[in-house]
């Protein structure tokens, strides 16, 4: 494929008007047109290109903007309740524009259309998996709170836990919660890390991803 589409490119990026760039050309080429070059000059133009700072383009599928680490974290936890397919930042991008319209996370700037997403992705778990996202207010709750009660990671693994229940994996007569301090190492799981609630539900994902598969 030509060089010369990546060379317009890298001059765009790095601001290099046509004038500079025929300096540029002729520098490393001798010649100060690229009709005029060879496609091994192309490459040399090119690789000039990048030794100044020109760099490709990032995917297109990666996620960026304010909302795009809560989207992905809730696509993940699809994924390891076993409803989500594909758990690819490029398959949450087409459930977005399904969900809004909208093409990619660095265009949800406003907080109606993040909701949107955001809640369609509750529904979803809660209809297929069980997932109670239903906040239980302290007032109702005997003596203070523990403060995982509403922690939507926890509500997320206790989902996993009774999916591995049904299926016959883990014991299914077991509290759903003791089941978790069991397997996740807690007596008190409010003293349970982020990083500790990301491994434990990636560890039950994978065994509910074996057992769909049989």
């Amino acid at each position: 494929m030509s060089a010369i589409p990546a060379i317009h490119v890298g001059l765009k990026q790095l601001g290099i008007m046509e004038d500079d760039a025929r300096d540029i050309y002729e520098q490393v080429t001798g010649q100060r047109s690229l009709r005029a070059m060879k496609p091994h000059q192309h490459e040399a133009v090119l690789g000039e290109l990048r030794r100044l700072g020109f760099a490709k383009k990032k995917d297109q599928t990666e996620l960026a903007g304010d909302y795009a680490p809560k989207l992905r974290a809730l696509w993940l936890s699809a994924w390891n309740l076993g409803i989500v397919r594909d758990q690819r930042d490029s398959a949450l991008l087409s459930f977005l524009k399904r969900q809004t319209g909208i093409e990619h996370t660095r265009f949800l700037y406003y907080q109606d259309d993040a909701r949107k997403v955001i809640e369609a992705l509750k529904a979803w778990m809660a209809n297929k998996a069980g997932v109670d996202f239903s906040i239980i207010p302290s007032k109702s709750y005997p003596g203070k709170m523990p403060a995982h009660i509403n922690d939507p990671r926890c509500r997320v693994a206790m989902a996993q836990v009774r999916i591995l229940q049904a299926r016959g994996v883990l014991d299914p007569q077991a509290a759903p919660r003791q089941l978790i301090s069991l397997l996740i190492g807690h007596d008190d799981l409010d003293d349970v890390t982020s990083k500790e609630w990301v491994s434990f539900q990636k560890k039950l994902g994978t065994k509910i991803r074996k057992v769909n598969d049989v």
